[in-house]
């Protein structure tokens, strides 16, 4: 078998591109990304030298999988803002406890908090679970599934499931602030949401460029972003929601998938959100 070259200048460019890459996050302190492992606890320490317990499924992937032991450092985090440097004091059959290292501190989001609603409730073969991951990575505060006239249900047995990616994904990128899934909203919902909102932005074919748009905008400390189903939103549903105060923007030529147009407008309204400094905290 022939051995494949490798080209020195093209190995560069790609160790600094993946150097360079990096999850959008609404938390303003310097992550350990790579660090200390981080395990969520919905109570910390008090203060230096107090202790919790850790059980239950974070215990398990503690021990069993990354197989840490007493002695061992550790992060804490609440979902909330919180954060604790620990060390693992004992183990048991049914837990570790926890004893801080340091005083917990709460680390404050003073970006843009975006929300989104989407109408994911159709997708099939993963697409929702897709969407929900790359939402957490990207920092958005929540997504809320949209109810609409094509896409008018999503089970419950999903949102369970949809709980544990969020979960999952939110400790992958070490976000501090837990993203929400909220209950399922129609269209009708909405609206005084949209009207309330300052910075609303929905996807719409042969709409105002999305760059466009933004450059005619202010940011604001929240954000709204509505994207429709497959098929669309109804011609009634988009002009509802516009007259409420969203603002139609375009995301390019071609006819997205949902997940697709999710992303796309979330990665683009943080981009420029971020581009804009941050809020005094």
């Amino acid at each position: 078998m022939q051995a494949l070259c490798c080209n020195p200048r093209l190995a560069v460019v790609v160790n600094r591109s993946c150097r360079r890459t990096r999850a959008f996050s609404s938390d303003s302190s310097n992550q350990s990304r790579g660090g200390l492992p981080r395990f969520f606890s919905d109570v910390l320490p008090s203060s230096k030298g107090s202790g919790v317990r850790v059980q239950g499924d974070e215990f398990w992937h503690m021990t069993k999988v990354l197989r840490l032991n007493t002695d061992d450092r550790v992060e804490l985090f609440n979902g909330k803002g919180g954060l604790v440097k620990g060390s693992i004091e004992r183990i048991d059959r049914t837990g570790a406890d926890i004893v801080a290292l340091e005083n917990p501190k709460l680390v404050s989001t003073n970006t843009t908090q975006w929300h989104v609603y989407a109408a994911f409730g159709t997708l099939k073969g993963g697409r929702s679970d897709w969407l929900l991951e790359k939402c957490t990575e990207l920092g958005a505060s929540s997504v809320t599934p949209l109810l609409t006239e094509r896409s008018p249900s999503i089970s419950d047995n999903r949102v369970d499931r949809l709980q544990r990616v969020i979960f999952a994904a939110a400790k992958q990128c070490q976000r501090l602030h837990e993203m929400a899934l909220n209950p399922p909203l129609k269209v009708g919902g909405l609206l005084p949401i949209v009207s309330q909102s300052k910075l609303s932005f929905i996807a719409a074919a042969e709409a105002t460029p999305v760059l466009n748009a933004l450059a005619l905008s202010q940011r604001e400390p929240v954000g709204s972003i509505i994207i429709g189903p497959e098929g669309d939103f109804t011609e009634a549903e988009v002009k509802s929601i516009v007259e409420a105060g969203a603002t139609a923007v375009g995301l390019g030529p071609h006819r997205l998938r949902v997940e697709t147009a999710t992303i796309a407008l979330l990665s683009t309204a943080m981009l420029w959100s971020d581009s804009q400094g941050l809020f005094d905290s």
